[in-house]
C-alpha cells in the first residue's frame, strides 16, 4: 500500500475510518454539492453507483454493518472498524471525456468488488486531469462479510487500473513514483501510529528479543518473556501459550501459528547455539493475474459458435492483448528478440528446476526406505541370530517365518540401495533425510514461481506472435496486393 498523489491513469488507495454521525463527505472533506439529479451535480462532477444511492451512501454503509452484526454476531471496535474504502484514479489531461472516465471508474470498482460490495463513483473536472473518486462499502452486499485489507493491495489495484486503460487505449504511468520523497511505503508505516501490529507480530518481536538476551535455559526464557509483560499459560500436553495484555485468547508457541522457527523446539534449539533466531516471516504478494492464450474467432466461428460468441472473444481478447503489452512494460521488453529470449529463458529455468526437484525427491525417497530398511533390519536381527543359533532348525523356521522373511527382505533392500557402500549411521541418515526435505520445500517454491513465469512469457509471446503473424518465429510473407 502506498501514499502519494494523483499519477496519470494510475491509482490511489486509502482505508479511511468514518466516525459515528459523520458523513462520507465530511470525514473525507470532498464536499460535493450534490443536485437534484443524481447522475451529475451541481458543481460538474458525474456519480454513478451500485447497489447504493450515493445521496445516502454513508447511511446504507452504516446500516448493513448493523445487519452484518446481527446476521454474524461479530463486531469491531467502533475505533478499529471501517465504514469504506476510497481508490482514487485519474487520467492524462485531454486523453479522456467526464463520461468515458466515470466508465471507466465503474468498471474498475465492479471488477475490483467482483459485485459484490456496494459502490459509488465520483468523476471531478475540477483539475486539470480528470480524476475519480470510488468509494466502496467494506461489508458485502448480502451483509455476511467484510473486505480484509492485504499487504500488497495499492499494487494489486494499480494493476487493475492499468489493465483497464490499456485495454481502453489510454496512456499509463510504467515506471510511478511510490512517494513523493522517493521511498516507498508500506501501508503499515503510512499509517504511523494509527496502525499497531497485530499479537501474532508482536509476539515474535518479543520472542526474538528474548532470545537476544541468550538465556541460559527454556525457563530462563520464559521468564524475560513474563518480564517483557506476557502471561505464560502451561496446557496439557506440555503446550505453552502466551497472552498478552488486552489479548483474549492466548496464543500458541508452535510453528503452524507463529510461523518456521517458533516451535518449542526450535526455541530450544535457539538457546543450546544450534540454530540462528527464527527469521520474521514475510507476506507474499498477491499473485498477478493470469495472462491467457488469445482465441482464434474464425475457427471458433467455424465450430458453430455464433454472432455473440464473436462479440465476446473480440472483447477477450483485447484484454488478453492488453495484459501482454502491461507484462512487457513490467519487464522492460521493449523488442521481440527480447521478449523470445526471455520465453526461452523461462522454460529452460523451468525444466532445470523440475530435473533438479525429481532427483531430490527420488534422494528423498531413497534415504527415506534405506532409512525403513534399517529400522526393520535391526528388529528382525535378533530373530535370524536366534534361527543361526538353533542351526536352521525347522521348528524355529516354522515359529518366526514372517520375522525371518522381514530380515531377508530387509537386507536385501539395503543390500541394493547402498550399492557395495558401507552402512551410514542413523544419525547420519536423519541429517541427510532432513537436508533433502528442506531443499525439496525451497525447489518446490522455486518451481512453482517458474512454472507460472514460464506460462506467463509463454502466453504472452504467443499472444504478440498471432498479433505481429509470426508463426514458428518467421514473419509471414506479405500478401500480395
Amino acid at each position: 500500500m502506498m501514499k502519494g498523489g494523483l499519477p496519470t491513469a494510475t491509482t490511489y488507495y486509502k482505508k479511511h475510518k468514518i466516525s459515528k454521525g459523520e458523513t462520507i463527505a465530511q470525514s473525507l472533506k470532498e464536499r460535493f454539492d450534490y443536485g437534484q439529479n443524481p447522475d451529475k451535480t451541481e458543481g460538474g462532477e458525474l456519480i454513478s453507483s451500485y447497489g447504493c444511492d450515493h445521496m445516502t451512501a454513508d447511511a446504507e454503509f452504516l446500516l448493513s454493518k448493523a445487519k452484518y452484526k446481527a446476521a454474524t454476531g461479530r463486531e469491531q471496535r467502533r475505533d478499529a472498524d471501517v465504514l469504506c474504502y476510497q481508490i482514487r484514479q485519474s487520467f492524462k489531461p485531454g486523453e479522456i471525456t467526464p463520461e468515458e472516465a466515470n466508465r471507466i471508474g465503474y468498471e474498475t470498482a465492479m471488477r475490483w468488488t467482483k459485485g459484490k460490495y456496494a459502490f459509488f463513483v465520483a468523476t471531478h473536472t475540477d483539475k486539470a486531469h480528470i480524476h475519480n473518486h470510488i468509494y466502496y462499502n467494506s461489508t458485502s452486499l448480502d451483509c455476511t462479510r467484510k473486505f480484509r485489507d492485504f499487504i500488497g493491495s495499492g499494487r494489486a489495484v494499480r494493476r487493475l487500473s492499468d489493465r483497464i486503460c490499456l485495454e481502453n487505449e489510454l496512456s499509463v504511468i510504467t515506471n510511478p513514483k511510490l512517494h513523493s520523497k522517493g521511498r516507498f511505503l508500506h501501508y503499515g508505516a503510512w499509517l504511523g501510529a494509527e496502525r499497531q501490529s497485530s499479537y501474532k507480530e508482536q509476539l515474535r518481536l518479543a520472542i526474538n528479543e528474548a532470545l537476544a538476551k541468550r538465556p541460559a535455559e527454556f525457563d530462563a526464557f520464559l521468564r524475560l518473556m513474563e518480564a517483557s509483560g506476557y502471561t505464560v499459560k502451561h496446557g496439557r500436553g506440555g503446550t505453552i501459550s502466551f497472552l498478552v495484555p488486552g489479548q483474549e485468547r492466548a496464543t500458541r508457541l508452535r510453528a503452524s501459528t507463529l510461523g518456521d522457527g517458533y516451535d518449542p523446539e526450535d526455541i530450544k534449539a535457539v538457546i543450546a547455539g544450534e540454530r540462528p533466531l527464527p527469521e520474521q516471516p514475510v507476506p507474499a504478494p498477491a499473485a498477478p493475474r493470469r495472462v491467457n492464450l488469445i482465441v482464434d474467432i474464425q475457427e471458433r466461428l467455424r465450430s458453430g459458435k455464433g454472432a455473440a460468441y464473436a462479440r465476446w472473444a473480440k472483447v477477450y481478447n483485447l484484454k488478453q492483448m492488453a495484459a501482454a503489452l502491461q507484462f512487457m512494460q513490467e519487464q522492460n521488453i521493449t523488442e521481440y528478440d527480447q521478449l523470445s529470449a526471455k520465453a526461452e529463458d523461462a522454460v529452460s529455468r523451468f525444466h532445470a528446476l523440475t530435473e533438479q526437484l525429481r532427483r531430490t525427491e527420488a534422494d528423498l525417497s531413497a534415504t527415506s526406505e534405506l532409512m525403513g530398511a534399517v529400522v526393520r533390519y535391526a528388529k528382525t536381527r535378533p530373530i535370524f541370530d536366534g534361527y543361526k543359533a538353533a542351526k536352521y532348525s525347522r521348528k524355529y523356521l516354522a515359529e518366526h517365518e514372517v520375522e525371518l522373511a522381514d530380515y531377508r527382505a530387509a537386507k536385501a533392500t539395503m543390500g541394493e540401495l547402498l550399492g557395495g557402500e558401507k552402512l551410514p549411521k542413523m544419525a547420519e541418515l536423519k541429517e541427510k533425510r532432513r537436508q533433502l526435505a528442506a531443499r525439496k520445500k525451497a525447489l518446490y517454491t522455486e518451481y512453482r514461481s517458474a512454472q507460472e513465469e514460464m506460462r506467463q512469457a509463454v502466453a504472452v509471446k504467443a499472444n504478440i506472435d498471432h498479433l505481429l503473424g509470426v508463426t514458428d518465429g518467421q514473419h509471414k510473407k506479405e500478401q500480395e496486393r
